[in-house]
């Protein structure tokens, strides 16, 4: 059938089974939004504020949900106001499919209005990029685009056509869409190799990143760990691809994580890393990092082994494909010394904080309890970031989503809205700081706009916290720009942009705030005032070796 480029657009994204998109219109992607219109009973376009929401948006549905987010803007200023959220999803490997615009093919290199070379600016945080300048090339382009976001590791892929192609006219051919790739590349010898260490091992440890979730491997994970017989940590990727509740699970690894994570990785003899790529958030100091064990890494990437970290062995692949064979030929092991000894970590060093006034991990906790762990979590970056990765219990995958790459301020709000498009069951909440709250806050505009019933939770405490934090302990409390005390009402501000509004400035306050949000089943904001040092721990300095992890006590014995 004769088609335009833009009814090629949208037909493409029907093949593919995408039911939402995010984006915000213009000039040079007019004929794609006109040939939208016509298929709206298809396609939910959903307008957000700011393009960047739109990218963010694609982001969380994509990480909630599994499936390819969609984000569309217009040239020039539109597009690269996409350009924070496509680096964080390229940091977090979130499969995206960013469609942009351009002027004319024969205006292009002229510094036209509006015309920017979209597809070289996005070059290095993409995992391709392509510029279409001719319609029979459109689909080929977009199936394609859509092939490689999901295939092999995941991650965003943009697409930018010139205002004349969707204009112009093609055959199309309908075409189903191919199977996401992931393909296994190691050697009989390197499994034998991984099994032999695992029999060895007289104290393994288990250290997840964002691939057990990518792979979808969560259920594998926890067949491989229960016949291992091993303690377990996770990486704020890693959140929910094992039980939180399990006596195996330590918490959270790096910077801020439990001293039983950091003290038992840095005590074992082998580490297995499963779908995770060292990052220094978790390492510290990398010639200290688990300096007494072998590791064993199992990833997607083989651009990731011994990048970081060296690796005595490893298994380049699918993480659910390789942690299926790899569990079905291992032996069962039992470690009852060292997972008695994990236990007895765990117990010493229990996650703890001042319960005499309101506080996040308060804030947290009710949370937890009230909606029975069951939420979805969407966070900004900060404190509250790290408090919610604490002290919020997550069970499942794909319920907590974070921007942990690039540590993106701004991201979760409109992660959740693209989450509660994705999946309207959930009840989706995002916690943000005062910080980050400031940078994208228009956003609530988009929820109250078509009614989506999200909660916001800001966390005031009127300062920068994370940074404060820092400089309180590292900067001779010197607070340079980091003191956010203004005239600013959050909840004013809700109510302007269309949204219920709670404050909360008392412990007893929180528990009905979020029982009255959860009840009204539309967009509200809670403001959380709460006092503006307090701190995340425990706590690595950086360039430290995790094994150097400290926390209040600590602080307050060394002060003494």
């Amino acid at each position: 059938m004769l088609l335009t480029g833009a009814e090629i657009i949208i037909e493409c994204l029907k093949e593919q089974g995408v039911d939402t998109v995010f984006g915000y219109p213009g000039g040079t992607i007019l004929n794609v939004y006109d040939a939208l219109y016509k298929h709206s009973d298809e396609i939910f376009h959903v307008l957000t504020s700011h393009e960047q929401g739109a990218a963010h948006a694609a982001d969380g549905y994509a990480r909630a949900t599994g499936k390819v987010g969609v984000c569309m803007a217009t040239s020039g200023p539109g597009a690269t106001n996409l350009v924070t959220g496509i680096a964080t999803a390229y940091m977090d490997s979130v499969p995206m499919v960013a469609i942009t615009a351009n002027v004319n093919l024969p205006l292009l290199g002229k510094d036209t209005f509006q015309e920017v070379d979209i597809a070289g600016v996005t070059m290095p945080i993409t995992k391709h990029g392509y510029i279409v300048k001719d319609v029979n090339i459109l689909a080929k382009t977009l199936r394609r685009a859509f092939d490689i976001a999901r295939s092999g590791r995941p991650g965003p892929v943009l697409v930018d056509v010139t205002k004349d192609v969707t204009a112009n006219t093609c055959e199309f051919e309908p075409m189903k869409p191919a199977e996401a790739v992931r393909v296994n590349k190691y050697t009989e010898s390197e499994m034998e190799a991984a099994l032999a260490l695992l029999k060895e091992a007289k104290k393994p440890f288990v250290y997840l990143g964002g691939g057990a979730i990518l792979s979808g491997a969560s259920e594998e994970v926890r067949a491989f760990v229960k016949k291992l017989d091993a303690p377990v940590c996770d990486t704020l990727m890693a959140k929910g691809a094992y039980n939180s509740y399990d006596p195996l699970y330590t918490g959270m690894i790096g910077m801020h994580g439990t001293k039983a994570s950091n003290l038992g990785v840095s005590e074992c003899d082998l580490l297995i890393a499963l779908g995770a790529r060292f990052s220094d958030r978790v390492v510290g100091n990398a010639a200290k990092f688990a300096s007494e064990a072998k590791v064993l890494h199992i990833d997607i990437d083989a651009a990731e082994i011994s990048k970081n970290v060296k690796a005595d062995v490893a298994l380049v692949g699918d993480l659910k494909a390789v942690l299926t064979e790899l569990t079905a030929r291992m032996d069962a092991t039992e470690h009852p010394q060292w997972t008695a000894h994990i236990r007895e970590l765990k117990e010493k060093y229990p996650l703890k904080y001042d319960d005499s006034q309101l506080s996040c991990p308060y804030i947290m906790e009710e949370l937890d309890r009230i909606t029975k762990g069951e939420a979805l979590i969407t966070t900004d970056v900060g404190q509250h970031q790290m408090w919610a990765a604490q002290y919020y219990h997550y069970t499942q995958p794909r319920t907590f989503l974070s921007s942990g790459g690039l540590g993106t301020m701004g991201y979760g709000l409109g992660a959740c809205i693209g989450a509660k498009m994705g999946r309207p069951e959930k009840i989706c909440v995002n916690i943000a700081g005062d910080g980050c709250f400031r940078m994208n806050m228009n956003e609530l505009a988009t929820a109250s706009r078509y009614k989506i019933p999200i909660i916001q939770i800001v966390i005031n405490n009127h300062v920068l916290g994370m940074v404060r934090q820092w400089q309180t302990l590292f900067y001779g409390q010197r607070y340079s720009q980091t003191v956010l005390e203004d005239a600013v009402d959050f909840c004013k501000v809700a109510e302007g942009l269309g949204c219920k509004a709670i404050r909360v400035t008392k412990k007893e306050e929180v528990a009905p705030a979020i029982e009255q949000a959860i009840a009204l089943q539309e967009p509200v904001l809670i403001e959380c005032v709460i006092p503006k040092d307090d701190k995340v721990f425990p706590m690595v300095p950086a360039g430290a070796a995790i094994s150097e992890v400290f926390d209040g006590d600590d602080l307050k014995d060394k002060e003494a």
